[in-house]
């Protein structure tokens, strides 16, 4: 083969081998964590069952999940039905920037937990690695005011999967792989919500 094809084949391996190692962490994570992912539903069910809100953070791709996951509930996921309460509190650029500025990065979350959050609201905490300071200071701050605590992790769970109500642990150590696992966990959330909330609109 010419040199062109030997390196199309390589992508092409690569590709096969990224994919294969996406479903494999997609397979192991359904196996250990379906329970959690279930119990994680349940929170949030009853949290807008009754007026309850959700508030969802973290850093880089992860706060770019959960901006991902807010929009598909105060959206639309599937099913047309009312829009949820569900806040992102990385999307304010001129909190985020105030509140890092006065008080530290490290508090940027638990800043924001404590001027939105509210026993009965659900707080959504996800970090590929289970260490992230801020996203851990902002899990206490939120079990003290009462909310219900889920930790979207991976690597083993790190600190914060002890530190929640609900652990979903990605079975994955490699980054890109427990971000993949985390959206298809976000995407089911959703799911089981539309579900349990708007049985009646069924799925278009």
């Amino acid at each position: 083969m010419s040199k062109p094809d030997d390196e199309r084949a390589e992508r092409l391996t690569r590709i096969r081998a990224v994919f294969e190692d996406s479903i494999a962490a997609k397979r192991a994570t359904l196996e250990a964590s379906g329970p959690a992912i279930e119990r994680a539903a349940a929170h949030l069910i009853e949290a807008f069952r009754g007026d309850g809100k959700l508030l969802a953070f973290g850093n880089g791709g992860s706060a770019s999940d959960a901006q991902h996951l807010c929009a598909e509930l105060a959206g639309r996921y599937v099913r047309e039905r009312p829009g949820l309460p569900a806040m992102a509190l990385t999307a304010n650029t001129s909190d985020l920037t105030a509140i890092g500025n006065d008080y530290g990065f490290d508090r940027v979350f638990a800043r924001l937990v404590e001027a939105h959050g509210r026993a009965g609201d659900v707080a959504l905490a996800i970090s590929t690695s289970g260490n992230s300071p801020n996203v851990i200071e902002a899990v206490e701050v939120a079990r003290e005011r009462g909310l219900a605590t889920i930790g979207l992790t991976g690597k083993g769970g790190g600190k914060l999967a002890a530190r929640v109500d609900v652990p979903i642990v990605a079975a994955s150590d490699v980054t890109a792989r427990i971000q993949e696992t985390h959206i298809a966990i976000l995407h089911v959330l959703c799911e089981l919500v539309d579900e349990a909330l708007f049985p009646e609109n069924g799925a278009t």
